[in-house]
């Protein structure tokens, strides 16, 4: 047993997953309207005219789901919260009811012995603030700190881990300039704004989860691509890092930096967004720790993306299979920012799951997928990386956005009409590298169970 394939002692593995695509129960118990409630109950937008109004039906059956990532041997479970649950008009009187359900989930997992990651924004945003403009305007950042005081006043006596947005690339620029996701706007400027202020609602959530509770550990989630250029010719490694730079380092200069990227800064001359007094502070006061989402990389020529890659493996939502890039990635990060800790709080990738005849779903390019990608980021702790913990995306198949239920992701198999769930070859596999704390040849799925 090469020492290599094992992790540091007290390494977090886990599992994730988000409210909206999971818990369904729309509009029980007193829960708004979300932003994807509309958006997805309006026709044309989602695959097949698919809704999360029952999904996963999380809201009534997670005790049983937390028994399975109990059998699974997960040390940590990263979910988010329905903010339009908790405050139905997004600000002004709790709803109890749904703050409740969040209170029994903490008080299972810990239970179970598994530590509670939440994400506080996870895309559904109270349809409310989108009628005022959503992101958009300035003024629902400060609504996001109020709604952060509610949850970490009921549940930071529980709870360590604070995750504040998750992906707000993904909102800002798929919601309001692609117009893909939710709430399906096509406006630059507009996308940009968006992202700065959600940039602005993670500095001051930080600020509200930290005064009331000094000990929080405080993070943000960000989709990282790497974006790598096709030959070593200076006009290819150019474009590259142009690409990067409007993609990722958006985000990780304002966080880590306190800055923009001058030169993307300058490409978008009149598009850029309004900066008040103080706001670089603000964001990039300091974080506990960064979440990286990492599903794959972007090859980039002087004359474009290049796609497909030739010699490569691509999953279900047309992604190239390429965990070395993962580990470039994260050494980046080591070299051009400030040391600061780091999770995978998501990886993992979409196959066409079915179940077989006896009954159980053998997901073996999903296994082969995360074996890559965890040997990866093992390397990459051995390059001196600061890699805390790692979580799959995701626990279970569930409502995957704009493409409704047509890609699974799941370590557990849902099957949607009867609603059970099946663990899948990769949920056993997942249960051993947990067990041996490592990725090692003899890492297999047990025949039956976990």
């Amino acid at each position: 047993m090469a020492n290599n394939t094992l992790f540091p002692q007290g390494f977090v593995w886990g599992a994730a997953t988000a409210a909206y695509q999971i818990e369904g129960a729309w509009n029980l118990d007193g829960k708004g309207e979300s932003i994807w409630d509309a958006f997805s109950h309006t026709p044309g937008k989602v695959a097949n005219g698919d809704t999360a109004d029952v999904s996963c039906d999380h809201y009534h059956r997670f005790a049983e789901d937390i028994a399975l990532m109990r059998q699974m041997g997960l040390k940590a479970y990263r979910f988010s919260i329905s903010w339009p649950r908790v405050l139905p008009t997004g600000r002004g009187p709790v709803n109890w009811v749904g703050l409740d359900f969040y209170d029994r989930l903490v008080d299972t997992l810990l239970v179970a012995g598994i530590e509670p990651y939440i994400t506080l924004y996870h895309w559904d945003l109270p349809q409310v603030f989108q009628d005022i403009g959503g992101w958009e305007n300035r003024e629902v950042a400060s609504y996001f700190a109020d709604y952060a005081s509610v949850l970490v006043n009921r549940l930071g006596d529980r709870v360590r881990f604070w995750i504040t947005l998750n992906e707000p690339w993904v909102v800002a620029f798929l919601g309001y300039r692609t117009g893909e996701h939710a709430p399906g706007i096509t406006d630059e400027k507009r996308a940009l704004q968006v992202a700065h202020n959600l940039l602005v609602a993670h500095g001051l959530a930080a600020q509200a989860l930290r005064t009331h509770m000094p000990g929080a550990q405080v993070g943000i989630a960000l989709n990282l691509w790497p974006t790598e250029s096709v030959s070593n010719a200076s006009e290819d490694i150019a474009a590259a890092e142009l690409a990067w730079q409007k993609d990722c380092g958006w985000f990780l200069s304002p966080l880590l930096k306190a800055s923009y990227p001058s030169d993307v800064w300058e490409k978008y001359g009149e598009l850029v967004p309004d900066v008040a007094p103080g706001d670089l502070a603000l964001i990039s006061q300091r974080l506990d720790f960064l979440g990286i989402n990492y599903y794959s990389r972007t090859v980039m020529s002087a004359q474009g993306t290049v796609s497909p890659v030739a010699g490569s493996q691509y999953t279900e939502m047309g992604w190239e299979v390429q965990a070395p890039a993962l580990r470039r990635l994260l050494v980046r990060l080591k070299k051009d920012y400030q040391a600061i800790p780091l999770y995978i709080t998501e990886n993992g990738c979409a196959f066409k799951d079915e179940m077989s005849q006896d009954g159980q779903v053998h997901d073996q390019k999903r296994i082969d997928f995360l074996q890559q990608h965890l040997s990866q980021a093992r390397l990459a702790i051995g390059d001196g990386v600061d890699l805390r913990g790692f979580f799959v995306w995701s626990l279970m198949d569930n409502f995957e956005w704009a493409h409704g239920f047509n890609k699974r992701f799941g370590l557990v198999y849902v099957d949607y009409p009867t609603q059970k769930r099946i663990v899948k070859d990769s949920g056993k596999w997942y249960a051993q590298v947990i067990k041996q704390n490592g990725v090692m040849s003899n890492c297999k799925p047990a025949i039956s169970g976990v």
